[in-house]
């Protein structure tokens, strides 16, 4: 049993979903779940729609999703001939589905629409690409992943009932293999026990991948990229980036942990629990040998440089000057999580405490509202940090140039920088 993840970059035209049933008409002899994002940029363009319906711009949601609507039916028309009449059905439900929620009125937060409508980017792909497959020879069992996988109600950033999703698995997807070898689903989406549906967090893909390998202990997942693999820095930002052949499960932890894109955060624990092997690949030519991520002790290392943008600062002081200790910080951490946030870097002192974030306006605003009822609040916004993993002497002062540095962390291993733009 394999696990494939094609990404979004990977079926955003008619030529590439073609050149994925290349790909998975090479691996015709194996068993292999197959998890597919939204193409393109659809996840982008629902999210448009969610923000538009939340604001109660109804008319301006429908218009958007119109759009998202032709783009489907425009890429089944060229894709499809023997399926298109029961395609454009299945198609058809799932429009419906977040057409029915937007002529209503938004009353609950942001977080639930924004999950009941971007999920239907990664629904639609699914439906068209399974239904080309289909017609292209290569049989296959499309499954929504919400009727496997049960998540709580952390719309966003949901958490996964490992024990349910466990026994779903065994119950829908296993019995799907006896059918035929190639199982087609989603990624970054699920449910809760209301069928209510979730997400697993931006790029969240990946991560589903990951979960459906520990569960059917796979030999190996692969993430097919339209890079030829795992890079140390993205070579948008780092001119001189350099592809890494073979990294570990630490090593990786640790760049999606400071923020780098290429893997989401969560993906490694569930393959590295059961020492399964991730490869990464590229999708415009599979010959190319990638990067694979082990368990192995790895040495001699290239510098990792990982860029995260938008980040905001929230400087925290002690009203009465009195030290910040253990049940003021127990405090700031249970604010954190009725937020779903995570502090990027800490800065601790006697009287006052530092916290980088992901600035995400909603959230960074209603944490310093409910801390100001502990300290004084000032927040810093439009910041840049900087992470070099295996650093190199004078690394950090190049890549900073032109730049304030306001705030400095250093190991042997690491620096991270916060920076604002002079």
């Amino acid at each position: 049993m394999r696990v494939f993840k094609f990404g979004g970059a990977s079926v955003n035209s008619i030529e590439r979903i073609r050149n994925m049933a290349a790909i998975l008409k090479n691996h015709s002899s194996e068993k292999i779940l197959v998890i597919v994002s939204a193409m393109g940029k659809t996840t982008n363009a629902l999210e448009k729609v969610a923000e538009a319906f939340h604001a109660g711009r109804k008319d301006d949601a429908l218009t958007l999703f119109g759009q998202v609507k032709t783009h489907h039916q425009e890429m089944a028309k060229y894709l499809l001939v023997r399926n298109a009449l029961s395609t454009e059905k299945q198609l058809l439900n799932t429009f419906t589905e977040v057409e029915w929620l937007l002529h209503d009125k938004p009353v609950r937060e942001y977080d639930y629409y924004y999950d009941q409508i971007v999920c239907a980017g990664e629904l639609l792909s699914t439906q068209l690409i399974s239904a080309f497959l289909d017609e292209s020879g290569i049989w296959n069992t499309w499954i929504d992943v919400r009727d496997v996988f049960r998540t709580d109600n952390h719309f966003r950033e949901a958490n996964i009932d490992w024990d349910i999703t466990l026994q779903q698995v065994k119950d829908t997807v296993l019995p799907a293999f006896r059918q035929k070898d190639l199982v087609i689903t989603q990624g970054f989406i699920g449910a809760t026990s209301e069928n209510e549906s979730t997400t697993l967090g931006r790029e969240g893909s990946d991560y589903t991948a990951a979960i459906f390998a520990n569960m059917l202990d796979a030999s190996d997942q692969t993430i097919w990229k339209d890079v030829e693999g795992v890079m140390n820095g993205d070579p948008k930002l780092v001119s001189d980036a350099v592809i890494i052949r073979e990294l570990n499960y630490d090593e990786v932890i640790e760049m999606a942990f400071y923020g780098a894109q290429v893997i989401h955060p969560k993906t490694i624990k569930p393959l590295q629990n059961k020492n399964i092997p991730l490869f990464v690949k590229c999708f415009l030519d599979p010959q190319l040998p990638g990067t694979i991520i082990h368990n192995r002790v790895l040495h001699d290392l290239p510098p990792m440089i990982v860029w995260k943008l938008n980040q905001a600062l929230i400087h925290l002081h002690s009203r009465d000057f009195s030290f910040v200790g253990e049940r003021p910080l127990a405090s700031l951490y249970e604010i954190f999580a009725a937020h779903n946030m995570r502090p990027n870097l800490i800065q601790t002192g006697a009287v006052s405490l530092q916290f980088c974030v992901d600035d995400r306006p909603d959230k960074t605003d209603r944490f310093a509202h409910d801390a100001s009822g502990l300290f004084d609040v000032n927040i810093e916004k439009g910041l840049i940090m900087l992470t070099v993993r295996h650093y190199r002497e004078g690394m950090v002062e190049k890549l900073a140039a032109g730049r304030k540095i306001i705030l400095r962390q250093q190991t042997p291993e690491t620096i991270q920088v916060l920076m604002k733009v002079e």
